[in-house]
């Protein structure tokens, strides 16, 4: 369905078999189709097509080194860093730009205030999705998770989520509802 770039990159990491690459593979698919969904219906911003679809496959890329068995993960790490575990894996494949959305995805994106006063276990660094196409794809992952794979989340039921996080997370949603909504 999508690019076999992808395809190479996850296979190195993950049992094509498991049920970890299978909750993956469904999710990432889940979240670029919606990415490219929202991509077509604005054709006045000069977005990379093929940028998103590799980027919004790969961005969970590092849920594997996660502990995280309700989705077939036994890896050491608290789920909080698989995007920036996926990040440096990523960058080890030479693909910095879409380690950028692997890091920077997670919530809505972390300022480094907000690393620091929730006391994060992830480096203490600006996390925030900067490019268009990053923000999407954060955008689009929220409507989504691994667990229940297909079925999309209201953008109401994903606000009183990310309420949870804060001010901060909150604003940086609403303006992708904005932004690539209009509502």
């Amino acid at each position: 369905m999508y690019s076999v770039m992808y395809t190479h990159i996850l296979s190195k990491y993950y049992d094509t078999a498991s049920d970890a690459y299978r909750i993956l593979l469904a999710h990432s698919e889940d979240v670029t189709s919606k990415a490219l969904q929202i991509a077509r219906m604005h054709p006045e911003m000069p977005l990379d097509l093929l940028f998103i679809e590799q980027a919004a496959m790969l961005h969970d890329v590092g849920v594997f080194l996660c502990h995280a068995p309700e989705i077939g993960c036994f890896g050491a790490s608290e789920y909080i860093c698989h995007g920036y575990l996926g990040a440096d894996l990523m960058r080890r494949e030479g693909y910095p730009l879409h380690a950028l959305v692997c890091e920077r995805h997670t919530g809505c994106g972390l300022s480094l205030r907000e690393i620091t006063e929730r006391n994060l276990p992830v480096p203490h660094r600006e996390m925030i999705p900067l490019s268009v196409e990053e923000q999407l794809i954060c955008f689009a992952d929220k409507f989504f998770s691994k667990t229940h794979p297909g079925r999309e989340k209201a953008v109401d039921k994903i606000k009183s989520h990310l309420s949870a996080y804060g001010p901060d997370t909150t604003a940086r949603f609403e303006y992708w509802c904005k932004l690539f909504l209009g509502a």
